[in-house]
């Protein structure tokens, strides 16, 4: 499996609307086992993403799918910073 751990600053007042893209738009994508949004309690506007993919070919080929790419942009107009996710290598647990 292929997981990442990424942590992004929405632009003041955007975190909800940011949240709302990352949930509706991005969920479900086909190889994708666990995709989990999650707001950071001690900042009002930085939202966690953990993903878990079957593999690294899997998550490569959803960031060329258009309608990935149209929410992603989407997601930057909203973004004020964005840090480099964490690759991790998942090896099991709830939900998995």
């Amino acid at each position: 499996m292929y997981g990442l751990i990424g942590k992004m600053t929405a632009t003041p007042g955007q975190r909800d609307p940011l949240t709302v893209i990352l949930m509706d738009e991005l969920v479900g994508r086909p190889g994708c086992l666990s995709y989990i949004v999650a707001h950071d309690p001690a900042d009002e506007n930085a939202i966690w993403v953990t993903e878990v993919w079957i593999d690294e070919a899997n998550h490569r080929a959803s960031l060329k799918d258009p309608v990935v790419k149209a929410s992603i942009a989407r997601c930057m107009e909203k973004m004020a910073t964005f840090s480099d996710a964490q690759v991790t290598r998942p090896l099991g647990g709830t939900g998995l």
